[in-house]
């Protein structure tokens, strides 16, 4: 009996140190607890009667672009920082804490009409596609499937769907982001040539936000104050071009200019927002 008690002493012993040497092991000099803690800063209520003025804008985000880096990288999840696509993706399709909006046969539909299915998501997001391929023992074709599963790195644009205007409660020009969209870049099939950009689908920003607070984004200059997504597009910490601005024909830049122009209309429109609060002061 007494033999027993050692053995049985001797295990329990064994799990503790073996419990106490994992939970010592620690990546970095402290245990980060802050961005876990992070809460969504609330909007200051608005009322109609206080909007003075208000535009609706649609702006292009490019992840090539260097100042949107921090949205592209890491490609793989480390350090516990994940890309925004990735991010994304896994809130809808492993803890339902986004919904994604179907954006319409014609990607025209940005108005959050149609809810999307995590199944619809995964379908979209994850095809096989079906190829042929010589046998070089028999000789003969075989078939053989191939997932073409989209990637994190496949996704290098956004759409941001956000309303400027002026609240005269508060006498400030404020802007605030409705929606977010992925696109992927369309290619030929037989020659891989580019066909313009594909929208995935719509998340709505309001809801995006609880869970960008707690997605950590990475700092260039002090890896100690650690971002998050919420922090970018709350501080405009990012690169963008317009694409289109609410207009009577409902028309987007690109269906009348093009190349240079479009480049010029854009910084036009982005200068009339600036020209608008500028002109409501006298200095």
């Amino acid at each position: 009996m007494r033999h027993m008690k050692i053995f049985f002493t001797a295990i329990i012993t064994l799990c503790v140190v073996g419990v106490s040497d994992a939970q010592s092991v620690l990546d970095g000099i402290y245990q980060p607890e802050h961005t876990l803690e992070r809460r969504v800063i609330p909007y200051s209520p608005l009322r109609e009667a206080d909007i003075m003025w208000l535009r609706r804008v649609w702006r292009r985000v490019d992840l090539r672009e260097k100042i949107n880096h921090p949205f592209y990288f890491p490609e793989k999840a480390e350090q516990g920082r994940k890309s925004l696509f990735d991010v994304i993706k896994e809130s809808i399709l492993n803890d339902g804490t986004l919904t994604a909006y179907d954006p319409g046969p014609l990607g025209d539909d940005d108005m959050f009409t149609r809810r999307m299915t995590p199944d619809e998501v995964r379908g979209l997001l994850s095809k096989v596609d079906t190829v042929y391929s010589e046998n070089l023992l028999t000789g003969e074709m075989e078939q053989q499937l191939v997932p073409l599963d989209v990637k994190s790195t496949d996704v290098k644009w956004y759409e941001i769907k956000e309303e400027w205007f002026f609240d005269r409660q508060r006498s400030v020009m404020e802007v605030r982001i409705i929606g977010i969209c992925p696109m992927l870049a369309k290619k030929d099939e037989l020659t891989g040539e580019f066909r313009g950009l594909k929208k995935l689908f719509w998340i709505y920003y309001p809801e995006a936000r609880y869970v960008f607070v707690k997605s950590e984004v990475f700092n260039r200059a002090n890896d100690v104050e650690r971002r998050t997504y919420e922090d970018i597009f709350w501080k405009r910490q990012f690169g963008s071009y317009i694409i289109k601005m609410s207009n009577v024909y409902n028309r987007s830049i690109d269906q009348y200019k093009k190349g240079l122009d479009a480049l010029l209309e854009a910084e036009d429109l982005k200068q009339t927002i600036f020209r608008m609060e500028h002109d409501l002061w006298s200095y």
